[in-house]
């Protein structure tokens, strides 16, 4: 098996994508690799090149870049500073993204959760793990939801 030296790990900012940081984070304390946290502004596919300079954008990608940094201290302070973690956000589709940047950065992993944001959309186009799995360079790990523990009463 490679070694793995450069994880990338997809957040949406929601409470299931938690589950793939935290793999992501301890795998990478594990094996000395460099974590991606990248999150992608999803714009659609209508948006095909955003000037991020043009002060809106910018501050879209400035307060984004903030809301990671604040989604990361909060939630991942026990082991952040453990591993090597840059911080990526961009405008663009999250699927592609994902996959372009997983090809740019050359990372040798993938880790995201099965789901992240969902409804109506997952119903018609498939979830964007689904589309990252089809597409990507490289391996892709999902990490599952987690199984909600449901207390069983002991038998008397």
């Amino acid at each position: 098996m490679p070694k793995v030296k450069k994880v990338l790990a997809p957040t949406d900012f929601s409470e299931l994508s938690k589950a793939g940081i935290r793999y992501a984070l301890e795998l990478a304390r594990d094996t000395s690799a460099e974590v991606i946290v990248y999150h992608a502004i999803d714009v659609g596919e209508e948006w095909k090149e955003i000037r991020a300079e043009i002060t809106p954008y910018h501050d879209m990608i400035e307060d984004n870049q903030r809301l990671l940094d604040k989604f990361l201290s909060e939630h991942f302070a026990d082991c952040i500073d453990l591993v090597e973690v840059r911080q990526l956000v961009e405008f663009g589709v999250s699927h592609k993204n994902i996959v372009d940047t997983a090809e740019r950065e050359s990372v040798d992993l993938i880790v995201m959760s099965t789901h992240g944001r969902t409804g109506l959309d997952h119903i018609i186009l498939g979830s964007v793990t689904e589309k990252v799995v089809a597409r990507a360079h490289c391996p892709v790990l999902v990490v599952p939801r987690p199984e909600r523990r449901v207390s069983v009463p002991d038998a008397a």
